[in-house]
């Protein structure tokens, strides 16, 4: 049969029991299926991820606010008190997927811990029971950007064609199609979900008249359907952007891409600038040696700042172990400030002012380098050591005379998650005249 069916039926499958942890879901489905349709060769079984989930036991005692923080692996979006997360599964769901319905008080449902190999798992029990090959779709409920309300979509799948690229193909006036790639296993998760539902408590649907899309293997499942982050234009809700920049002080060795960098360089350019000039420079140190000719000379500095200043070996020991975040990272980024168009004024007054509007650009632009890194997935760490020692760091870079190093920041993958960001109230640090 074509995957292009031209009929094709939706089937809610009613009966099916309250499911439990270390129940044969498999036998539950096949009898529920056999007292409505049967079971042949091409069918489609769509299943909601909840019965899924308490068949394997992914029902804990837990608040519904520990779960999530226990289930997300990175904040998308907030506001008040919904949270869009992305699970360690790449999906981005609102509560990170964690479900306090249909659960006994005190306990909420977790997602599969992975829901392709379930499928997998599933598909097989349904072939050996039932004799017959079909697909298994598992769902859950997504909400999508741009468009109110929510959809089921394919979170795990077996045995089914998960995307069809229609790339290359020609369109009826024979222009060629450059990007349109069919999520169909969403769009059969979202068929079934017009006929089950939380409320109706009818987690399975029958989908027939698709055996096209069936396949003989398991396939990939839909993890294919996970955007890669370097690909997601979207990866940060905007009023999230901000909060997303944390300081990262331990990096894995991964190393960074260098477009990743120049275009949170490229971000950076866009602060605001006195007497329309451009006075932000940056540095990206990307060599072992130039690397450990500018770490070392900025420590020689520091210890011999710390000396004078009458501190013992002990606590000069303690004290530079603030810099290691430049050590263990695979990229450093110096900003430099290039204050040419600044005006000369005649009395100290002015002249500081004109020395703070260019320093507070350099910041502006700081911050933007560090949000943007933090766009690409990148952590970061600002270090202030190279302003206690400006033309020891701008030597051992060899940088033009008037490119003054306005700290140094460290860049890599995170080695682990920070810990939330502690509450802070805005009125602690607003005075309203």
């Amino acid at each position: 049969m074509s995957a292009n069916a031209s009929s094709v039926s939706v089937t809610a499958i009613s009966g099916l029991p309250e499911v439990s942890a270390g129940d044969d879901l498999a036998a539950l489905l096949v009898r529920a299926v056999s007292e409505q349709a049967g079971l042949r060769d091409g069918d489609i079984l769509v299943i909601t991820s909840k019965v899924v989930s308490k068949a394997e036991g992914r029902v804990i005692q837990a608040t519904r606010d520990e779960a999530i923080e226990a289930e997300t692996a990175r904040v998308v979006a907030r506001r008040g008190a919904t949270i869009i997360a992305q699970t360690r599964h790449g999906f981005v769901l609102a509560a990170a997927g964690v479900d306090e319905s249909n659960t006994a008080p005190g306990t909420v449902v977790l997602l599969p811990e992975d829901p392709d190999e379930s499928a997998r798992r599933l598909r097989k029990s349904l072939r050996d029971r039932a004799g017959a090959t079909v697909g298994v779709i598992i769902t859950d409920t997504m909400g999508r950007p741009w468009r109110a309300g929510q959809t089921d979509t394919a979170i795990g799948a077996a045995g089914v064609v998960v995307m069809r690229d229609h790339r290359g193909e020609k369109d009826v006036f024979g222009k060629t199609l450059e990007v349109t790639v069919a999520a169909v296993a969403d769009e059969i998760a979202a068929a079934g979900d017009l006929v089950k539902g939380k409320a109706l408590q009818i987690p399975v649907a029958l989908v027939r008249g698709l055996g096209g899309l069936v396949t003989a293997e398991d396939g990939p499942g839909a993890r294919v359907l996970v955007r890669p982050a370097a690909e997601d234009m979207f990866r940060l809700g905007a009023a999230d952007v901000l909060y997303a920049r944390r300081t990262v002080r331990s990096f894995t060795p991964e190393p960074v891409d260098p477009a990743a960098v120049q275009r949170a360089i490229a971000a950076a350019l866009t602060a605001p600038a006195p007497h329309h000039s451009e006075p932000w420079r940056f540095v990206i140190v990307s060599s072992a040696e130039a690397r450990t000719r500018l770490l070392d000379a900025m420590l020689q500095a520091w210890v011999a700042d710390l000396r004078r200043d009458g501190f013992t070996e002990g606590q000069i020991a303690r004290r530079t172990r603030r810099g290691l975040p430049l050590r263990d990272a695979p990229l450093i980024v110096v900003p430099c400030l290039e204050a040419s168009a600044a005006h000369a004024y005649p009395d100290e007054r002015r002249s500081r002012a004109e020395e703070a509007m260019f320093t507070v650009s350099m910041g502006a632009a700081v911050q933007n380098l560090l949000v943007a890194l933090a766009v690409e997935s990148l952590g970061s760490a600002w270090i202030s050591s190279a302003l206690f020692c400006q033309d020891v760091a701008a030597a051992a870079l060899d940088l033009p005379h008037d490119w003054r190093p306005m700290g140094a920041v460290a860049v890599g993958h995170p080695a682990s998650t920070p810990p939330p960001r502690p509450p802070r109230d805005p009125h602690e640090y607003t005075l309203v005249r």
